[in-house]
């Protein structure tokens, strides 16, 4: 028997490996003779760079690089097992986390520091760039990132612009002259769950920029700036971002992700199942068992287990799902791959205590499924 046991990480609470480690070690008590097969997974967004990291065999590097505000913050990014990729959250050199809720200022956040990240990351001899998109402070079109790697963006003084939504109008020239060469050997592929365009009622500024502390008029000007940024892309370096599907991501980087990098948006899961080479453990297993923090109608929209559960009925394998809460309607999650959907919590508790003890729930749920499933397959 092999049981593929592929996790999102639990948040506030375990890590997709801890909540994987807690799952094998409940089917393990009861099937000590299995195959067991860890692969924890992410969808892009926050652990992504965990996820890949173990599922591979790399290693976590912290750098010290500017953070939304042009303060220095600790980052970190991931490195594959054989060297040859590095693992990039956003967030951890731009996220919304990095800026006290008081200071939040989408006219005034940067993505210099993912930029940054991204040199670091060719330092290391890197031939591929996975750079997960989500979590951002920012809604600058990637313009700090750009300028970070090289690239100057030019007022009509002859100046730098500042750094900012707020700027991005004032740029009337894009210059890629000085912008780092090692850039041309690499492929970037981002990380991208939303399909928003740029700019719009559906773009960057519209939909995202009132969770990072923009007002209404504070969203007009910033929409209309990247609007300005993205005709000034497509004028200077032939490239039209502005109304393409998920360019909206992460306040615009995506699209700039795409004008100076030539990166490849990809669905965050799609990428992350692939580069973890799931696929290759389900061929043969007997039973498939993921999970995340919250399940519910959502979750088979999208969400890393969904991707897991679809990727296994391609083999007609069993889906098991273990939760730290679930909510709503399962039909939606059964006709979507998954056979049965489970909560890990025990009782009415305080959310402290949920959190705390989440890998011992994890375990006991887990042992408790397989403890019926050896009464059914005996």
């Amino acid at each position: 028997m092999k049981i593929v046991i592929a996790p999102d990480s639990f948040k506030e609470s375990m890590t997709a490996m801890e909540a994987a480690d807690a799952i094998a070690k409940g089917f393990s008590d009861v099937f000590p003779e299995a195959e067991i097969i860890r692969v924890p997974i992410a969808d892009g967004g926050e652990g992504t760079v965990t996820a890949l990291v173990d599922a591979t065999g790399g290693r976590m590097i912290k750098a010290a690089v500017s953070g939304p505000l042009g303060k220095p913050v600790q980052a970190f990014y991931g490195l594959s097992g054989d060297g040859s990729t590095a693992f990039i959250e956003m967030a951890a050199a731009s996220g919304l986390h990095l800026v006290p809720e008081k200071s939040r200022n989408p006219l005034y956040t940067s993505t210099r520091g993912t930029g940054e990240l991204i040199l670091k990351a060719l330092d290391q001899g890197v031939s591929r760039i996975i750079l997960g998109l989500g979590g951002s402070a920012t809604n600058d079109a990637g313009a700090g990132m750009a300028q970070a790697v090289g690239v100057k963006l030019i007022d009509r003084f002859g100046n730098e612009i500042k750094e900012g939504g707020a700027s991005l109008g004032d740029a009337v020239e894009i210059d890629c002259t000085n912008i780092d060469k090692r850039l041309a050997g690499i492929t970037i592929e981002a990380a991208c769950d939303v399909n928003n365009p740029m700019v719009g009622e559906r773009g960057a500024s519209a939909v995202f920029g009132p969770q990072k502390g923009a007002n209404t008029d504070m969203v007009r000007m910033l929409d209309k700036n990247l609007s300005y940024f993205a005709d000034l892309i497509k004028k200077e370096l032939g490239k039209d971002i502005k109304y393409v599907p998920g360019t909206g991501a992460a306040g615009g980087l995506a699209g700039g992700l795409i004008a100076f990098l030539s990166a490849q948006l990809m669905p965050g899961v799609e990428m992350v199942l692939k580069t973890i080479g799931l696929e290759e453990h389900l061929r043969d297993a007997s039973l498939v068992v993921t999970g995340e923090g919250k399940v519910d109608g959502q979750t088979a929209f999208g969400k890393a287990p969904a991707g897991v559960a679809a990727l296994a009925k391609k083999y007609h394998l069993p889906v098991i799902a273990v939760a730290g809460q679930v909510n709503g309607n399962n039909d939606v999650l059964r006709k979507n791959g998954f056979d049965a959907v489970f909560s890990i919590i025990p009782g009415v508790i305080p959310l402290e205590e949920a959190l705390e003890n989440a890998s011992s729930y994890t375990y006991h749920t887990a042992r408790n499924i397989a403890e019926v499933l050896k009464i059914n397959w005996k």
